[in-house]
């Protein structure tokens, strides 16, 4: 058995400027920080699976990239999960390119409801790159710093290629690798 989830890794950029939302936010709110080599979207979760599925699981990953073409996102503003009165996730939001990446979940998730013992997501896909797990924080200075980050640029990127990517937990944190990557198509 594997534990895997369909997404890609962010650009370098992200990751540079979460790097200082953790230096400016680190008094304050407290958890596990993603480790900046993580930084990833999620198109959908799977979990265990076992080989036949991973199989299955990289023909529907291939199929959904060969009728996507390569869009461009924006990173933008910081929110949380699941809300402000309860913060547990610290998010970077995107902005231009949310409905292709919309679509793009939505193939994934249509794609993968074949696949043997394969579930569909049970919450809505909300575009985001997790970059905290918080255990504590002061709210108040949270609200300040969401609103002092809610219109602030992390980068954009071009979105070309969509992956099966294990995931191994450890005590120090997990650890992604990709199992198949796979390029959109440039001709449609």
């Amino acid at each position: 058995m594997v534990r895997v989830f369909i997404g890609f890794f962010t650009s370098p950029i992200v990751v540079e400027k979460s790097q200082r939302i953790r230096e400016e936010a680190g008094g304050y709110i407290h958890g596990k920080w993603t480790q900046p080599q993580n930084l990833h979207i999620t198109l959908q979760f799977i979990g265990e699976v076992d080989r036949p599925s991973l199989l299955e699981l990289v023909k529907t990953t291939q199929e959904v990239a060969s009728n996507f073409r390569p869009f461009k996102i924006t990173y933008k503003g910081l929110g949380v999960f699941p809300h402000l009165r309860r913060p547990r996730i610290l998010w970077v939001g995107v902005d231009l390119g949310s409905s292709p990446l919309k679509r793009l979940a939505k193939a994934v998730e249509v794609a993968n409801s074949r696949v043997k013992n394969i579930r569909p997501d049970t919450k809505p896909f909300h575009p985001h790159v997790t970059i905290c797990r918080m255990r504590r924080v002061d709210e108040r200075k949270l609200r300040y710093f969401l609103r002092k980050y809610q219109n602030f640029v992390f980068g954009e990127e071009e979105v070309n290629k969509i992956a099966v990517i294990k995931s191994t937990l450890t005590p120090e944190g997990p650890i992604y690798a990709p199992i198949e990557e796979f390029y959109f198509s440039e001709k449609i």
